[in-house]
């Protein structure tokens, strides 16, 4: 006696969704500007941002040229940025800025765009093509905004993509000296040296290069090593030289260099 009732209670269900669907659908697709404004924001404050951006969008045709423009055009944007599609986000800011340069939510659009790009960018294994592009969007928004409110938090994700960079180069370059091409491996570090003095692994670069040409000089012929023996003294006081205070390393670059001298 009870399943047909059960029955009727999922077909209205059913029925209701659909026909909840079907409202939003037509909304969607209607031309009342003021409907889709509404709902756009109700679907925005109630967290919805899928459908929101979907209803802003469909009305941004509808608003062009009015005093709504930039706001639904923003609005727009902040939804696929809540929603967390943070490509299609940065598109919108990038559109909207470029339209409406002078609207009260120009800054905020910037800043939003720049962390679209910050967190578009991958990890340090992979291409770094969009790393650069975030710096460059960082950079260009702190030198507009030099007071704001955001300037602490671009610092940090400068200094994030900068370290990024820095760990790329050098494992680039130890990738070589772990493959024991250690010839290869002195060139690639200083390289990475050469390319930014200011690596924040330089240390770490500094010690593997020293490794790298006493590794080469060990692994030369005999007539070759004393020459070689000599790049590596080089590069030992080149380490602690600079890095006196890191007393295992210099303890066993040290002993290396006592070797070094037996053969020189």
């Amino acid at each position: 006696m009870r399943f047909p009732f059960l029955l009727s209670a999922v077909a209205a269900t059913v029925l209701l969704a659909a026909g909840c669907k079907s409202q939003y659908d037509a909304l969607l697709s209607g031309n009342d500007v003021d409907a889709k404004y509404e709902a756009a924001f109700k679907y925005f404050n109630e967290g919805k941002y899928r459908k929101a951006a979907e209803m802003f969008e469909s009305m941004s045709v509808l608003v062009s040229g009015t005093p709504q423009d930039d706001t639904v055009q923003f609005y727009r944007a902040l939804s696929n940025y809540r929603f967390k599609d943070y490509y299609t986000a940065e598109t919108n800011f990038k559109s909207f800025l470029d339209k409406f340069p002078r609207s009260p939510f120009s800054e905020n659009a910037e800043f939003l765009r720049v962390d679209c790009l910050y967190k578009s960018t991958y990890r340090w294994e992979l291409d770094q093509t969009p790393t650069y592009a975030a710096l460059v969007a960082i950079n260009e928004y702190q030198m507009k905004y030099p007071g704001s409110l955001h300037s602490a938090v671009c610092r940090r994700m400068s200094e994030d993509l900068e370290e990024r960079l820095d760990y790329k180069a050098y494992q680039n370059a130890y990738l070589y000296y772990k493959m024991e091409d250690y010839k290869a491996a002195r060139v690639a570090l200083r390289n990475v040296l050469k390319d930014d003095a200011d690596n924040i692994y330089r240390e770490d670069i500094l010690y593997y290069t020293a490794l790298a040409s006493y590794k080469y000089a060990l692994m030369s012929v005999t007539e070759k090593q004393k020459e070689r023996y000599m790049v590596f003294v080089d590069d030992y006081l080149n380490f602690v030289g600079e890095y006196p205070d890191s007393s295992s390393r210099c303890k066993e670059l040290e002993h290396l260099y006592k070797k070094a001298k037996e053969k020189i």
